[in-house]
């Protein structure tokens, strides 16, 4: 029996190295775009830990239909932004200028959906019906503004460098407490299961 929990134990630990190998190679992507129509509403679901920043900025383009090519961001339309946490409560709705950004904070564990949409009657902002949202969200340790948090406190290299470092180690430790979870999450659902397929 206790050969069965060590072998359980060592591929939750070889599972959880790889997502966190998984999760820093991610940490480096710098965001997507997607094509938008007037009335179309896209949303995006984001696995997010307990008590963690995210920053999202977003930027958006109308399409010149004699161009045939995507205006200057200064021409696009507002977005609207709405945020609800994994039991669905809204956390975050706001407009945002063709060019912004929106923040919230996690409470609770788990999926986040982050949906923008059009909230422009103007036709003309999107002729053809086309629009281009470019959308970058980073969560946790990469929402700090090293170079800022600098100068504000007055730290030299090391100092900065060791700050930075603790908060790594702080994300680190709230990516593992939100795999504990997700395992805790999925033992539940396998013992319902096993206890149904029993019956």
């Amino acid at each position: 029996m206790a050969g069965v929990w060590a072998r359980r134990l060592q591929a939750a630990m070889w599972h959880q190295a790889l997502l966190l190998r998984l999760w820093l190679a991610l940490a480096s992507v710098e965001g997507l775009y997607f094509h938008i129509g007037e009335t179309e509403k896209r949303c995006f679901i984001e696995e997010i830990p307990e008590e963690t920043m995210v920053i999202g900025n977003d930027r958006t383009q109308a399409w010149n239909k004699q161009t045939e090519t995507f205006l200057p961001s200064t021409s696009g339309p507002e977005m609207h932004v709405e945020v609800k946490d994994p039991v669905g409560k809204v956390m975050l709705s706001r407009r945002c200028d063709s060019e912004g950004q929106f923040t919230f904070t996690s409470h609770a564990p788990g999926d986040h959906q982050i949906c923008l949409y059009s909230n422009s009657t103007r036709m003309i902002i999107f002729a053809e019906g086309k629009g281009r949202v470019h959308l970058d969200v980073q969560a946790g340790e990469h929402t700090n503004n090293y170079p800022e948090i600098a100068a504000k406190d007055k730290l030299t290299e090391l100092q900065l460098r060791t700050r930075q470092l603790l908060h790594q180690v702080e994300q680190i430790g709230k990516e593992q407490n939100y795999q504990v979870y997700c395992e805790e999450c999925l033992h539940m659902t396998s013992e319902s299961a096993n206890q149904r397929v029993l019956w």
